[in-house]
């Protein structure tokens, strides 16, 4: 049996240790074994690394503890605004949505973009159009507003300065054993975001990226910053061009122009060769992984990385 691999992770950010609870910790590493398990079995029975990538990010995008679909933060109008995309390393076709509200499962319309339309990118009224066309699952408002959002958006809303809060995003890369790559990635965005605002997630080279003879990387944290540094191309780059493992590429792209692009980064990463990566500059580092039959690896703080 070939070589096979999958990674996620429910972002990447700096805070307070206080500020979660055993509880809130606990569900986290919960949410992250299941869709590391719902990514992993369509694997191990010899599917594509598009499909196992795609249901562990649904996985996600359905538990209201990581911000994406149900669990999405909401922006300075109060309202759901949700990014997420999907490439395919072995022909480089890749869909993409922004400010998409309804959606159950914006990885399943960023697919679908791929599948069924001729261009790579769609956004706002126009992709959640996309999705009423192609039968896709929507919900009203109130499934996607959770209390743990709606409480976040109350205190920003009455500070005096509205700054945006945690910044959140879940992906997932993988290999399946026909040696194929692939990445998908989703997230709410951040907390009291402007409207429209779009991050680095949906964009390509930006937080997500794959191709078959490099690797395959999706990125968290900071998003403005890990735009201007096209951190997910630099991953593929290094790996591509400098000959560097997906954990060595990771590494160098995080210190990359340290001192312009200073912000939370985060990297999960794999390899042509099955090497898995899980870098970061943060405290908080929800990830989980497993390679073939080997046991899964799971974890919520950076410290615990191996």
């Amino acid at each position: 049996m070939k070589t096979y691999a999958i990674v996620i992770h429910g972002g990447a950010v700096t805070m307070d240790p206080s500020k979660l609870s055993p509880e809130e910790e606990a569900a986290q590493r919960h949410g992250l074994q299941e869709s590391l398990q719902a990514g992993w079995e369509i694997l191990h029975r010899g599917g594509s690394a598009l499909d196992a990538v795609e249901a562990a990010v649904q996985s996600l995008e359905n538990n209201e503890h990581f911000n994406a679909g149900r669990g999405s933060s909401l922006n300075m109008q109060g309202e759901v605004q949700m990014d997420a995309a999907i490439m395919d390393g072995r022909t480089l076709n890749a869909g993409a949505v922004n400010s998409v509200r309804y959606v159950k499962n914006p990885v399943s319309l960023a697919r679908m973009v791929m599948e069924k339309s001729e261009h790579v990118y769609i956004a706002g009224d126009g992709a959640t159009e996309f999705a009423l066309q192609h039968g896709l699952t929507m919900e009203a408002v109130h499934y996607f507003e959770t209390e743990k959002a709606r409480k976040e958006w109350l205190e920003i809303i009455q500070e005096e300065e509205k700054q945006p809060q945690e910044h959140d995003t879940v992906g997932a890369v993988a290999l399946d054993q026909e040696g194929n790559l692939a990445v998908a990635t989703s997230t709410g965005g951040i907390e009291g975001q402007q409207k429209g605002r779009v991050g680095d997630s949906p964009v390509l080279g930006g937080g997500t990226y794959a191709a078959n003879e490099a690797c395959a990387v999706s990125c968290t944290g900071d998003g403005e910053v890990i735009l201007r540094g096209a951190l997910a191309h630099e991953v593929y780059a290094l790996v591509k061009y400098k000959g560097l493992t997906a954990s060595e590429a990771c590494r160098e792209a995080l210190h990359l122009r340290a001192e312009d692009l200073k912000g939370d980064k985060g990297f999960i990463a794999i390899d042509k060769d099955g090497n898995v990566a899980v870098e970061s500059n943060t405290n908080i580092m929800r990830c989980a992984y497993r390679i073939g039959d080997e046991q899964p690896f799971v974890a919520v703080w950076r410290e615990e990385l191996p």
